[in-house]
Order: structure tokens, then C-alpha cells, then sequence
């Protein structure tokens, strides 16, 4: 099943089903009102939820209308807890170069997550308001996992039996603010605004065997200014999403709706290119001894796609947006 959750003026948006094909959608709201009280209950919606996505897919739900991913907000607008971890090993030593730190230790054996913002996610094709440009602000392409209830101290063979759907996602990060948080040993605040999400949250089974391993398989396109970035594929996670679940749930239960990223795909072959500018910065500085791309400017904008092997647009949809300079408000 893919899901989808509309914007309607409420908290937590209308949720819809979309066909296999992306072009047609049906409302879901008499089974759930929207995707995180579906995801509370799924062992009691998920069959009625199912039977009316296979209506959809034979033309025989009433009230089939044409999906607009531009109306969406993310498929969760707001989620119980927001865990982003850097499981591509490669990606988390050039950022250590970047950033001058230190090794973190044990980094190949235990997982590094951060908790971030969930309770204000923008949809894929929202303009980001950001403060200021030397902010260093930089896209991150990720997917992430959405959860069911997770019991506490569960093992990372189980931890996969409890995600309920797949996400790509795109986790904006100011670099300029990074360095300083993380200094103090609290983590990050300032320097992650609001994650930005594909239209669409699927079921694992929709992905076939491109979810295998507890990764998902694909190649994630980025474009920076209409410009090829890169496709690292996401089959490289050096920590897949059973141990990642797994980590974050060692000493306490994770509530339903819970979604653990997987942190910027990376790939050690430089010619998949990046998911991230501060990556192709540090690869900037390693091969030529100075950055030479920027962070970027208002105006500028970032488009992720997930393709299946033989190039198709993948099961997400696309996000495309555009950085705007935040409008101060008044009260």
C-alpha cells in the first residue's frame, strides 16, 4: 500500500491511499483520519485499509479522484519522536574531516542517532524557510522507516518486524551551526530545521526485493539546481534498520508513529556522487585542498528521487524544493 497524507487545514491531514501507478488516489478517512491513528491501530485497519487499496487497483473504490502530490504535507505532518542515525559509515568519516572532530568510538560497532524536531515535518514540495543564508544550509537525502509499537531491549531480527513503512526523506541541516552543538555534548538544536518527506509512505511488500536486508535497495537521485548531484545507492548501509530500531529502543519503548532515518546515503565509489553538499565539500577539500561548491542560497532548489534498478521513478514520489528567506513574524 502507499499512503498519503493531504493537507486540510488540520494537525494531521486527510489520509489517502494512491495507486500503484501514482495518478489516482481514494480516501481513507472512513477506515483512519489520518496516517499516525492508523499506524495506533494498524493491526485492526490494516486489512480494511488493504481490501480498499486493492479497489483502488482494479478501478471499483467509489470515489476515486487524481492524485496532486503538490497538495501534500508529509505522509506523518507530525510524528510521536523524530530518530536520525549516520548508519553509512563513509558519509560519518568524511563528516568527521569536515568538522575537525575527533573519532567517535566504537562508531563501527554501535549506531550514532540523534532525536530531532516531529512536530512541525514539511511536505515534499513546501518552500523551506530558512533564516539566513550563512547559516550554511545543505540538503541531506535519506530513507527512513516508519514504526508500530516497539517493545524496549528488542532485537534487531524483531526490531524489523515492527516497521510499518518506508520513506525517503530529506533532512535539512545548517552546517555553520553543527560544529558548536556538538561541541557541547547535548546535540544538535539549532542546526536541523524541520525535515522535509516524499509524498508517500509504503508498506514494505510494495518495494519487492529492493527492501531486503532491512535496507532499502534503490538508488537515490539528487538534482542541485537542475544540475545531477549524485545516486548513492542505499544498499551500502553499514547498520541496517532492525539495528537501528533496535538501538533506539534499548532502554525504553518507542510509541507508534515513531521514525528512525538512516542518516545521508553515501557510497564509498565517488562517481555515485552525494546526498549532501557538505559531503562533496569534504571530497572537494580531500582531492583539490579547498571546498569549491557552496552551501546553498535563497532561491535555490533541491529535487530527490528513489529509482527502482532499471531507472523508473520509485514508489516515494519526488521532492522538490526550494530554500526562501523565513518572513519574521508578528505578534
Amino acid at each position: 500500500m502507499r499512503f498519503a497524507t493531504l493537507k486540510n487545514g488540520t494537525l494531521d491531514g486527510r489520509l489517502v491511499i494512491v495507486s500503484s501507478t501514482g495518478l489516482h488516489a481514494v480516501d481513507a478517512q472512513p477506515i483512519a483520519p489520518n496516517l499516525l491513528t492508523a499506524l495506533q491501530d494498524w493491526d485492526t485497519v490494516e486489512p480494511h485499509l488493504r481490501r480498499l487499496a486493492d479497489a483502488l487497483e482494479s478501478g471499483s473504490a467509489p470515489g476515486i479522484f487524481a492524485f496532486d502530490p503538490t497538495a501534500c504535507s508529509a505522509p506523518l505532518p507530525r510524528s510521536p519522536q523524530w530518530l536520525d542515525a549516520s548508519a553509512f559509515l563513509n558519509h560519518g568519516r568524511l563528516m568527521e574531516r569536515a568538522f575537525n572532530t575527533p573519532p567517535i568510538p566504537h562508531f563501527d560497532t554501535i549506531p550514532v542517532m540523534y532525536q530531532g524536531a516531529s512536530d512541525d515535518f514539511l511536505g515534499p514540495h513546501e518552500d523551506v524557510p530558512l533564516p539566513a543564508e550563512g547559516d550554511g544550509i545543505d540538503f541531506e537525502g535519506e530513507f527512513g522507516v516508519i514504526c508500530g509499537p516497539v517493545p524496549m531491549a528488542v532485537t534487531p531480527q524483531a526490531a524489523l518486524g515492527c516497521v510499518r513503512l518506508i520513506v525517503q526523506i530529506n533532512d535539512w541541516s545548517l552546517r555553520a551551526l553543527g560544529p558548536h552543538e556538538m561541541k557541547t555534548g547535548f546535540g544538535f538544536l539549532q542546526a536541523k530545521p524541520s525535515t522535509s518527506f516524499a509524498p508517500l509512505a509504503v508498506t514494505p511488500d510494495e518495494l519487492g526485493d529492493a527492501w531486503r536486508d532491512g535496507r532499502v535497495q534503490m538508488r537515490l537521485h539528487v538534482e542541485s539546481n537542475g544540475q545531477w548531484f549524485g545516486h548513492p545507492h542505499g544498499g551500502e548501509m553499514n547498520f541496517d534498520f532492525g539495528q537501528l530500531i533496535a538501538h533506539a529502543a534499548r532502554t525504553r519503548r518507542l510509541s507508534a508513529g515513531t521514525i528512525v532515518g538512516s542518516g545521508t546515503v553515501s557510497n564509498q565509489a565517488r562517481d555515485a556522487g552525494s546526498a549532501c553538499l557538505a559531503e562533496r565539500r569534504v571530497i572537494e577539500i580531500l582531492d583539490e585542498g579547498a571546498p569549491k561548491t557552496p552551501f546553498m542560497r535563497f532561491g535555490d532548489r533541491v529535487r530527490m528521487q528513489a529509482r527502482w534498478p532499471d531507472g523508473r521513478s520509485g514508489p516515494f514520489g519526488v521532492v522538490d524544493q526550494r530554500v526562501v528567506a523565513a518572513i519574521p513574524e508578528v505578534r
